[in-house]
């Protein structure tokens, strides 16, 4: 039996937000714990767009190794940056309740939006939310931005960016969200985008217990087929894909899309069933896109690589 759980964290203000968040659930639960810090690649690259370097994975690699090295007990990831297929000997122990899954655009002071602006020049390193601005606001110019919230925060201050695009959640949990953030209703998250998971090694009994004291089985179902969605389309660094799941009346809802680079083409796909048999919502409607022109839309994508 562990004396003290060690945590493993990149060490961004987010990261030792959530670490913390997990670390102070923890004792809640009689169970002692400390935070053991490590950087990841993401951390250290901060000029390559993700989308070159590979979105998944990045800032988990580093703590997988120290996970399967046994210097840490249990990691803490924000949930969309998790590859869809853990390294082997890893394993989800739990899954925090999602905040809020949406994104926000952070204009530069005294800029003004509207639906008839003029052509912006918007900063992402997102091809996500590349993809879906431009299919709203053709001509306009995304630029790269790195770093962690703190550094893209005043990046966007000292640029000649018109704005930039910031997860929500991530402004809201440390209190940085600025008072004119907007919030774009319209664009589809990352699948999981909003949640928190905690992973620990296979047959770790002390740790799976631990953690299942705080696990949310609703965030979970939701965040689990929107990453089927994901898996199932064969999903890249590089492809625009979103997701988004919801559980309303007993059914579980998806919604889903698959966009070109350039933000011209997109495809969408909605679909829901009963909560007791959604354990294969998202590659169902993963297969019913690609049937409905996704695929297309894939096949390009693969050719510009």
């Amino acid at each position: 039996m562990y004396n003290i759980i060690r945590i493993g964290t990149r060490e961004s203000q987010l990261a030792l937000w959530q670490a913390n968040t997990v670390k102070d659930l923890l004792r809640q639960h009689g169970y002692k714990a400390e935070l053991v810090l490590i950087k990841s690649e993401g951390d250290t690259d901060l000029k390559t767009p993700l989308y070159e370097i590979g979105v998944q994975g990045i800032f988990t690699k580093a703590l997988d190794i120290a996970l399967l090295n046994n210097e840490i007990d249990i990691a803490v990831h924000s949930m969309k940056d998790v590859p869809t297929m853990m390294a082997k000997g890893i394993v989800q122990a739990a899954v925090l309740p999602r905040a809020s899954y949406k994104d926000l655009l952070v204009p530069k002071l005294g800029t003004i939006f509207s639906e008839r602006t003029k052509p912006l020049t918007i900063a992402t390193s997102s091809i996500r939310r590349k993809a879906q601005w431009l299919n709203r606001y053709p001509g306009s110019t995304i630029e790269n931005l790195r770093g962690n919230v703190n550094t893209r925060l005043r990046k966007v201050d000292e640029s000649n960016w018109d704005g930039a695009i910031f997860a929500a959640a991530g402004l809201e949990r440390i209190a940085l969200r600025p008072d004119n953030a907007v919030e774009l209703d319209w664009m589809l998250p990352a699948p999981a985008q909003g949640a928190i998971i905690v992973v620990c090694r296979e047959g770790d009994k002390f740790c799976l217990d631990a953690c299942a004291h705080f696990h949310d089985s609703g965030t979970s179902v939701c965040a689990t087929i929107e990453r089927d969605f994901l898996r199932a389309l064969l999903g890249g660094c590089s492809t625009p894909i979103s997701a988004l799941a919801i559980i309303e009346d007993g059914y579980a809802w998806l919604k889903g899309n698959i966009l070109s680079r350039d933000g011209r083409q997109k495809k969408e796909v909605e679909m829901k069933a009963p909560l007791n048999e959604a354990a294969d919502l998202g590659g169902k409607a993963a297969i019913e896109l690609l049937n409905d022109g996704g695929q297309e839309i894939l096949n390009g994508i693969r050719n510009e690589n």
